[in-house]
């Protein structure tokens, strides 16, 4: 009687934990599907934008972290549909100079955004940049795809930053009427 009662008892086990993990693998695919819906990934990695010339002045840059991206904001107070170029590139120089600008992480993205970051009639700068530096009041350290960020100068009317990424990553633009916005994404798949 007791060898049928352990018996029982050891398949009654079995057959809970068969339940359990059934019940448990069952819930994954579904916060899978969850978390895939919420992250939109058919950006890509190829160039955007067009000329990026303009007459209004960058007065700051910020960035952000968000649950499936890293974003990077130009402010343009007063802009208009500011024109904006944004593509990978091997290596970060500064135009018109072609000084080389070491930018760390696994891949480069080249930011140009249509706007002065210095005011030629008043002799001043709207934005503090210093060539070859990190921006200034921009702290990406935590962040999940940024790694690096230097400040490329200002010539005929573009802004030039180079962003350091973790790896070659989709990425998109937003053109608001008085900022550019640049989102890259966490990974290929979030």
């Amino acid at each position: 009687m007791r060898r049928i009662g352990a018996a029982v008892a050891v398949l009654v086990l079995a057959g809970s934990m068969l339940g359990t993990a059934a019940s448990t693998a069952g819930a994954a695919p579904a916060e899978g599907s969850r978390a895939a819906a919420a992250c939109p990934t058919g950006w890509g990695s190829g160039a955007k934008g067009g000329a990026a010339m303009g007459a209004d002045h960058l007065e700051d840059i910020r960035t952000g972290q968000h649950e499936c991206y890293d974003r990077i904001v130009f402010d343009v107070p007063g802009g208009d549909q500011i024109g904006y170029h944004v593509q990978y590139v091997d290596r970060f120089y500064a135009d018109p100079s072609g000084e080389y600008i070491p930018v760390t992480g696994g891949a480069i993205l080249d930011i140009r955004v249509g706007a002065w970051s210095y005011d030629l009639e008043a002799g001043v700068p709207t934005y503090p940049g210093e060539v070859g530096e990190p921006l200034p009041g921009v702290n990406i350290s935590g962040y999940s795809t940024f790694r690096d960020t230097r400040f490329g100068g200002t010539f005929e009317g573009q802004t030039q930053v180079g962003l350091g990424v973790r790896a070659r990553l989709p990425f998109r633009v937003i053109q608001l009427d008085d900022r550019v916005v640049v989102d890259v994404a966490h990974s290929w798949t979030s």
